[in-house]
């Protein structure tokens, strides 16, 4: 026996009317005529020869009405889908004391079964007519009570067997069919002939040609497939051929879907890459909406999103691409994405796609970006501004450092602690790194607030810095034989300072222990004076500048600074060897930059050029001259070179072959501020805020005017921030070019140094801390000697404004300018995952050596120069900003 759900027939309830001297109606209600169900195949059909087999029939097949000769009505349902439609009628409707009752709970009538309501038409049939004797009037009054007499028994209800009813099919049967059997009783016997009945007792159903069909309907299915197909296509077309308009909707609707193919989820991945690759951006996100397996595919399609990249114009190489889509990557590691039985997640190149699209449309066409102006340090001079994490950073000579949101403008943080005004800022996840004039570098903690360590050690003001985090880069093993390796081990900081020289130091973990210099907490202690062999965080001190070091720029294991001694020198930062004194400006160098995809480093100096290094060879390859005066800001992207001098204008370069592309001039005053990207360059002066068009050098709109001056200004993705001062106060204006609908508008940081991917791999960790110190910085203790004699010098240091700056003449907004460098720093990514440890190579320096950055080998006068002579340098003793000495003998020591 079948046990799966049988198709059920539901008659409707019959009502009879029977009048005496009142009117008495009767409902009946019956229970459903289970029919014959279809019998299962004989062995499991297969899906893809049998579409239909498995598909889900619409509601008006599988539920409809019929009406029966005499006008019985019922309703047929298909037994497959009864339990799901069972399951959604018993969904009770309730709430908090009350529950809404169904009608079946309301009802007590009593439901008759089929075989129960035809005895009862056939008693009131035999009845009627044994009371009724033709001719024979009736006498009222009188009781005639019939003679008790023997009945004939009567044939009894046949047990109503479905399954054998013969189909009302001319088709013959194989096996011959036997002669059917009716499912209706035989009238009862009776001596007269039967007349018509009673409207009160006509029967519940009538059969007919539909109940016919449904009865044999499983063996016409029986007949039918064992046809041939050429037949069986015949007789179901034939079928079609007389069916009306109607029928054949229906049909249809059901075939349509079903007999339909899903080609790309089918296909190949490559051709489906290929072929989705004829389609424009438009038509793909219309695609992408057709169904969830076509988004998925579209979506995590990394050729399609290339070449789409490519196609539009927004692919900028140089691994902008590679370093975008590894941030991507790491965040949603660490996030713990994708969450189980979700979509998958788009690749990244889609995210970058959409992120440079609305780079590109929204900044011109949003004419009305949202706009939230807000005061800030007062009337003072705001010295850097960095947008990190959807927090805007600003420092400020006041000798503080704010931290606002975005979106409202509040101030999140007051960090206090500075006695000199803040001229370097760098930040990473939740660390910042300050620099000031009280020649202190402060780490920060900012979801606190609080200062968590204080180094000293700079006996002059700390001019620029930078935070160095871990990435992958080219190396050249002690063997001569490049390799990919990952540097610096550990995120490192580098300061500069007027002092001549550089510093580099360990980024101390969160969590590690809290340490402040001698006389951090005294201001009447010098923090100059410390010895910084107590620091465990300092690591090398690289000397070599003859004067005040005004920029650095560095990733990997490269370092770059470029000095008022109208040099640019080239540092290992893990060795401390100075590879590089590049030799070729003829005055101050006031900004560097570098890139260690291309191998070369930029330098803007008071001389009015731009010149272009080989990191590789020391040379000079291209000497860009056109500036008028000083070129105090460099920019570098993936495809320009921008430099801003104090002429009033800026000029876009080809940094591969040192083209000049265009000349923005626009301005009134000397460049104060700017920041670009691929697409746009934003430029501050005198009174004004100007956005240009990079690719063509034109000029797109005027975001500030009627200002005194711009002080700084950076941009990420959808926001923009200002830092201006007007009507003799300072306020910083927000810029949002973002609709409401673009939450996946991921912005890329200048220099693509993105702030994702962990700092420390999972086998640092585990190590010992001294151990991963001793590797990452390559310090061989093997011969210590004591600390060289310095000279008991002691020269006055202002903590205020800048000598040096005052020296030269400058005008005021450009005495403390920020480069692009050190007020935008941020950390790299990785861009492979690292399962190996490579330790670095060991040395015999000493430790005299690696306190001064003293070489392996000397470097020869003029090494690394496009002269051929070193150009003579003023002596030490006329030099302005000359660092005062510290008198180790003399040295005051705090006391606990």
């Amino acid at each position: 026996m079948n046990s799966s759900p049988r198709p059920s027939l539901f008659l409707a309830p019959s009502v009879n009317t029977t009048t005496v001297v009142t009117t008495t109606t009767t409902t009946t209600t019956y229970a459903p005529i289970p029919l014959p169900p279809i019998p299962p195949p004989s062995s499991p059909k297969d899906p893809k020869l049998y579409p239909l087999y498995n598909a889900t029939l619409p509601r008006s097949l599988r539920e409809f009405p019929l009406v029966f000769p005499g006008g019985s009505r019922a309703t047929f349902r298909d037994g497959e889908h009864r339990e799901q439609e069972m399951q959604e009628e018993e969904s009770v409707v309730e709430g908090n004391g009350w529950r809404m009752v169904k009608r079946d709970e309301s009802d007590s009538r009593k439901e008759v079964g089929l075989i129960e309501a035809i005895e009862r038409y056939g008693r009131k049939r035999s009845y009627s007519n044994e009371n009724m004797m033709e001719g024979i009037e009736t006498i009222p009054g009188l009781v005639t009570t019939p003679p008790p007499r023997k009945k004939v028994k009567g044939h009894p209800p046949p047990h109503i067997n479905m399954n054998t009813a013969a189909p009302p099919s001319p088709l013959p049967s194989p096996h011959g069919s036997p002669p059917p059997e009716s499912i209706w009783p035989s009238a009862p016997p009776s001596g007269h002939s039967s007349p018509q009945p009673q409207a009160q007792a006509q029967a519940p159903l009538q059969p007919d040609l539909s109940l016919t069909t449904l009865l044999a309907l499983p063996t016409l299915l029986s007949h039918f497939s064992s046809l041939p197909p050429p037949l069986q296509s015949h007789v179901l077309l034939t079928f079609l051929r007389h069916s009306p308009l109607s029928v054949l909707r229906t049909l249809h609707s059901v075939l349509t879907p079903t007999l339909a193919r899903d080609f790309l989820t089918l296909l190949p991945p490559e051709l489906v890459s290929l072929i989705l690759s004829c389609l424009s951006f438009p038509d793909l996100a219309r695609a992408s909406r057709v169904s969830k397996s076509w988004r998925a595919i579209i979506d995590s399609d990394p050729v399609l999103w290339r070449d789409l990249l490519k196609s539009t114009k927004i692919w900028f190489g140089r691994d902008s691409e590679i370093a975008f889509a590894d941030a991507i990557v790491a965040r949603r590691r660490r996030q713990g994405l994708p969450a189980p039985n979700a979509l998958p997640l788009p690749h990244p190149y889609k995210i970058l796609f959409k992120s440079r699209h609305l780079t590109r449309t929204r900044w011109v066409t949003n004419q009305e970006p949202k706009r939230l102006t807000f005061p800030a340090h007062g009337r003072s001079v705001v010295t850097c501004l960095i947008f990190s994490h959807g927090r805007i950073i600003s420092a400020s000579d006041d000798h503080s450092i704010h931290v606002y949101s975005p979106v409202t403008g509040t101030l999140i943080r007051s960090l206090d602690g500075h006695e000199g005004g803040v001229w370097a800022l760098a930040a990473t996840k939740n660390t910042l790194v300050s620099g000031s004039t009280d020649r202190t570098v402060r780490i920060w903690d900012l979801e606190t607030g609080r200062c968590t360590h204080v180094f000293g050690g700079h006996t002059s003001t700390v001019r620029c810095l930078a935070i160095v985090k871990p990435e992958w880069i080219d190396h050249e093993n002690d063997h001569g034989i490049v390799v990919r390796e990952k540097w610096p081990k550990r995120p490192l900081i580098v300061t500069g300072s007027r002092d001549h020289s550089l510093r580099v130091w360990a980024l101390p973990r969160p969590g590690d222990d809290e340490y402040r210099c001698y006389g951090a907490d005294d201001t009447e202690i010098d923090p100059s004076e410390e010895d910084v062999d107590d620091n465990p965080y300092h690591k090398l001190h690289l000397h070599g500048h003859d004067h005040a070091v005004r920029a650095l720029a560095a990733r990997g294991r490269t370092l770059v600074s470029g000095s008022y001694d109208c040099t640019v020198r080239i540092w290992d930062i893990i060795t401390g060897t100075c590879k590089w004194i590049l030799v070729g400006h003829t005055q101050k160098v006031y900004s560097v930059v570098l890139d260690i995809n291309r191998n070369l480093a930029c330098s803007g100096s008071m001389d009015g050029t731009v010149r272009v290094w080989n990191l590789s060879t020391g040379t000079c390859q291209h000497i860009l001259a056109g500036h008028t005066s000083l070129v105090g800001l460099l920019g570098l992207s993936p495809s320009y070179l921008v430099s801003a001098a104090a002429d009033s204008t800026l000029r876009v370069w080809d940094p591969d072959t040192g083209e000049h592309r265009h000349t923005l001039a626009a301005h009134n005053g000397a460049i104060t501020c700017f920041q670009h990207d691929e697409f746009k360059v934003l430029s501050g002066s005198d009174g004004t805020l100007k956005m240009w068009d990079i690719r063509d050098g034109s000029q797109v709109r005027d975001l500030l005017t009627g200002i005194v001056g711009v002080w700084q200004v950076v941009f990420e993705g959808r926001w923009c921030v200002a830092a201006s001062n007007r009507m003799d106060s300072t306020v910083l204006d927000v810029w949002d070019f973002g609709n409401d609908e673009d939450d996946e508008w991921e912005g890329e940081p200048p220099g693509g140094l993105y702030d994702e991917e962990s700092d420390y791999s999972d086998e640092e960790d585990e190590m010992d801390r001294a151990q991963v110190e001793a590797d990452a910085m390559d310090q061989d203790l093997d011969g210590i000697p004591s600390d060289p004699e310095y000279v008991d010098v002691d020269q006055d240091q202002d903590l205020g404004t800048t000598d040096d700056d005052e020296a030269s003449g400058l005008p005021r907004e450009w005495r403390g300018m920020s480069t692009d460098v050190e007020s935008m720093t941020r950390s790299s990514t990785s861009r492979e995952p690292s399962s190996n440890h490579y330790r670095t190579r060991t040395s015999t320096r000493t430790r005299s050596q690696r306190e001064g950055g003293m070489p392996l080998a000397p470097v020869p006068p003029g090494a690394g120069s496009s002269e051929p002579q070193l150009r003579t340098l003023p002596s030490t003793d006329e030099t302005p900003t000359r660092p005062r000495t510290r008198n180790v003998g003399h040295r005051r020591r705090w006391q606990p």
